[in-house]
């Protein structure tokens, strides 16, 4: 007989997913594009403000709550992922050097919830908090604040530190002087942190990115628009600013209204940099003008590159920049052109790779120090100023196959470099060539080090049309190879970003049950370069999710698991990858994890960050893309009747990027057609966005939903119902 206990879960979990889940606001919308009729039967969902909609949205996340919590073996999992979390040796988000050789960067520990503002002295002088978020003062006091940007005067006498509430990214920068202690009496509002951080122009004033206040009656799709590079002096009002680069800005060249403009700043360079970013779009366009005419009626900027050009990033020493380009170069290669008199057609070449991908270009006073990218593995390859054919690349060593520059300075000789393994924790090691090997820095307490039992290996997987696709596999050592094993596939596949190698302490929580963890590096990433990219994206955006499926039943033929043990999982455009996944092949997974996902790609473009977004998903307004973005939709390719896995979605309801009706419309959906008896669970955070920002608490907890959500569809008898209740929807 069970236990009292064991019949009170059943009880709580049967009432949570048994009942049918609460009926939607529903209102029928059909819209026709290019003679195609689209439903939308959930129209409602996307009115937040709408009590109905919220109530909606209360009773689905009470649901899903009530369901979590009953699962029997969600308190011990939390419980291991919290022990395992103390015993981890932090995380630095960002650093920079400052000139004297002190590391500025944001870090959080063991054990706490928040990253902190530190400072280390480049001598024996120990670590200081400079500014800690949990200080600050918040109208809510169930959220919290957390840091999105800082950058140091150049005589290390102020730091510009931006923080945001709750996962929304409204960023409002704050100044802090060093010598007292003490915050300036300013602070600005709605300043732009994703595409740019503040520059300091002198020891006293600074440039910085900021988003025009929303007009009362403006479109959400217009939040975005027109925004604008300012010059802030220590002192003085920030309404005051002069705009320096952007719509309204002397001398300014023409802009799109979703064009993103900021100002770069160099050490050592007399120049300014005016930055475009088209959208979310990866190529920009640069313009350089000598940084004292800044604010000036007079100023003229002069073009570097625009975006038939394909310069992903670049870097500055003194009058010259040096490009990465994907120009005529589909693995990418490093180009340095002048200043004063920019050229791109005779632009001389410096470092362009055989076999890897060119991903990354910095700049110290001794060398060009260019990112490289063989599949999930990163290097750097440093490239001599006075002597490029000695380009070599920096190898530290087997337990740490992979490196990235995490600052340079170009009056500074050598570089900042992080490692990472997918077996054992990273550590932030000082490179300089004028001594032996490398010194680790220390900022990572225990990094280098890792568990002897987890092994890692790279496959390539032939997808539907032959094209190999990277797959990375991690498990316990001795694993047995009958399928028993359950195996989470994680995929991303925009922007043509690349999963990098990483260790993540909690996945432990996982593979010490005998799971599986597979990152597939599918096209719509950057895993062979530009081409790769453009495989993915618009009209070729089915690639992502048939790799992902190709990937998906590659474990299964190699005996790593079976579909009644698979879970799939991805986050932001991740979710079209996950969701489509699951809509064609269904059969193929147990479980699935939607995180902030975009989902309804049709209305995507009415949100905030749509319009942004169109260079990589498409234009509705062109009816080859309107194609590519109703294939891509999850939401418009949920059919009734279908045996659909166990589905849970997750969301932050200030999520800035992706609407949280997104996921609302989807589970809704999902809910009405599937003829599985498996759940569909929406879980909203009420005090989150779209995961930056978010405390270690909410992660962890979060994460304990997922996977014992996964065990429970995978049949693991610590995560079962006492009456098997908790499979019916």
């Amino acid at each position: 007989m069970p236990s009292k206990f064991a019949r009170a879960v059943a009880t709580a979990v049967a009432a949570a997913t048994s009942d049918p889940p609460p009926a939607p606001p529903q209102r029928p919308v059909v819209e026709e594009h290019f003679g195609t009729p689209v439903a939308d039967p959930y129209r409602p969902l996307e009115d937040l403000d709408d009590p109905a909609v919220r109530d909606w949205l209360a009773a689905q996340s009470q649901r899903a709550r009530a369901a979590l919590d009953a699962l029997p073996g969600r308190r011990t999992l939390l419980a291991r992922l919290e022990e395992l979390e103390r015993e981890t040796p932090g995380a630095v988000a960002a650093a920079s050097l400052l000139r004297d050789g002190e590391i500025v960067c944001m870090k959080r520990d063991a054990g706490q919830d928040v990253a902190t503002l530190r400072s280390r002295p480049a001598g024996p002088q120990p670590e200081q908090v400079l500014v800690d978020p949990g200080s600050f003062p918040r109208g809510d006091p169930a959220d919290h604040l957390a840091l999105e940007c800082f950058a140091a005067s150049p005589d290390g006498r102020h730091v510009i530190f931006g923080l945001a509430a709750a996962g929304t990214e409204e960023t409002t920068l704050r100044i802090l002087d060093r010598r007292t202690g003490s915050l300036l009496p300013e602070a600005i509002p709605r300043v732009e942190a994703v595409y740019a951080w503040p520059c300091w122009l002198d020891d006293q004033t600074f440039t910085y990115a900021q988003r025009r206040p929303r007009e009362a009656g403006a479109a959400e799709a217009q939040t975005q628009a027109f925004t604008q590079a300012r010059l802030h002096r220590l002192g003085s009002q920030p309404e005051d600013d002069l705009v320096v680069f952007g719509s309204d800005a002397a001398g300014s060249p023409q802009f799109e209204p979703l064009d993103f403009p900021a100002v770069v700043l160099t050490p050592g360079s007399r120049w300014a940099v005016g930055q475009v970013r088209h959208g979310d779009e990866t190529d920009l366009s640069l313009f350089v003008a000598p940084a004292a005419e800044l604010g000036t009626p007079g100023i003229t900027w002069t073009p570097v590159c625009g975006r038939a050009d394909m310069v992903t990033a670049f870097a500055i020493r003194g009058d010259e920049i040096h490009l990465l380009t994907s120009r005529d170069a589909p693995r990418g290669r490093v180009v340095r052109t002048s200043l004063a008199r920019p050229d791109l057609a005779s632009a001389a070449l410096v470092y362009e790779p055989d076999s890897a991908v060119a991903d990354a270009v910095a700049v110290a006073a001794d060398a060009v120090y260019v990112g490289i990218t063989d599949r999930a593995a990163r290097g750097v390859v440093r490239v001599p100023h006075d002597d490029p054919a000695q380009a070599m690349r920096l190898t530290i060593g087997d337990d740490e196959p992979s490196a990235t520059v995490e600052a340079a300075r170009p009056d500074i000789a050598g570089v900042l470099l992080r490692t990472a393994s997918w077996v054992r924790h990273g550590r932030i090691l000082r490179y300089d060539p004028r001594l032996p090997g490398f010194t680790d820095t220390g900022l990572l307490s225990g990094g280098g080090r890792g568990p002897a039992a987890l092994v890692a290996r790279e496959v390539m997987v032939p997808s539907h049309d032959g094209v190999e696709v990277p797959l990375s596999i991690v498990h316990r050592r001795g694993l047995p190879v009958d399928g028993t094993a359950p195996a989470i596939l994680v995929g991303y596949g925009a922007y043509g970003a690349t999963t990098p190698m990483s260790f993540s302490v909690e996945r432990l929580a996982w593979l010490e049950r005998g799971g599986v963890i597979a990152v597939a590096h599918v096209r719509g990433g950057g895993a062979f370069g530009k081409a790769w990219h453009h495989a993915g994206r618009k009209t070729t955006k089915p690639n992502t999710w048939r790799d992902f499926i190709a990937c998906a039943e590659f474990l299964v033929a190699e005996g790593l698991t079976t579909p009644a043990r698979l879970c799939g999982s991805g986050r932001s455009a991740g979710g079209i990858l996950i969701g489509r996944a699951i809509t064609d092949r269904p059969d193929l997974f147990a479980a699935a994890h939607v995180g902030v996902g975009c989902t309804d790609m049709i209305r995507f473009e009415t949100t905030a960050n749509g319009p942004p977004n169109i260079p990589e998903f498409g234009a509705l307004a062109k009816e080859d893309e309107f194609r590519g973005l109703l294939a891509m939709s999850t939401l418009h390719q949920i059919r009734d009747g279908v045996r659909y896995p166990g589905v849970v979605l997750t969301h932050g309801i200030n999520d800035p990027r992706v609407a949280p009706w997104q996921s609302a419309k989807t589970a809704a959906r999902f809910q009405a057609a599937t003829a599985s008896p498996r759940p569909v669970l929406l879980r909203i955070d009420y005090h989150a966005g779209h995961g930056q920002g978010s405390t270690r608490r909410q992660a962890r907890e979060e994460l304990a939903d997922i996977w014992s959500f996964f065990l429970w569809q995978c049949g693991d008898p610590h995560f079962q119902p006492a009456d098997g209740g908790a499979r019916d929807n």
